[in-house]
């Protein structure tokens, strides 16, 4: 599909528009948690936290680009961001709960990943947030470059 100058108005352009349209949000969202918990909270990114970072805020840049005017083709550019920015998040998980071992862990010096800074509920914790933010973005940029079935 071509990028367009506007929006034609054909079912499928309104709905990538949307599709894109709940990613940016879902990255518009995460990027401003981060700096909230970083910058008012003080609470200090580790390792990971940084790598998720690297991945996630130019998310909400290029997103918003590849809507105005629609450019479907910002799923090539977005999907990579967001795939390996949910390993990095999962494997953070992985580290959280203790499955990864002691010798493949990154944060040997400053804030330790392993550490749980907020804990919500019991289980909810940032990078669970970031791991499902990740995934909701690609579930919408997937959902997004495919057609609409007539």
């Amino acid at each position: 599909m071509p990028p367009t100058t506007a929006l034609d108005g054909s079912p499928s352009e309104t709905r990538a528009w949307a599709l894109i349209f709940a990613a940016w949000l879902v990255a518009g969202s995460a990027t401003l948690g981060a700096l909230f918990f970083s910058e008012v909270m003080d609470v200090l990114p580790c390792v990971l936290c940084w790598y998720q970072r690297v991945c996630m805020f130019p998310l909400a840049v290029v997103l918003a680009v590849g809507l105005f005017p629609l450019d479907v083709k910002v799923v090539r550019y977005a999907l990579p961001l967001a795939v390996v920015g949910a390993l990095v998040g999962l494997y953070h998980l992985l580290l959280l709960h203790g499955v990864v071992p002691e010798p493949m862990r990154p944060c040997t010096q400053g804030v330790p990943c392993s550490d749980k800074v907020i804990e919500w509920a019991g289980f909810v914790s940032l990078p669970l947030l970031s791991t499902l933010a990740f995934c909701l973005i690609i579930a919408f940029l997937l959902m997004a470059r495919r057609p609409q079935a007539p």
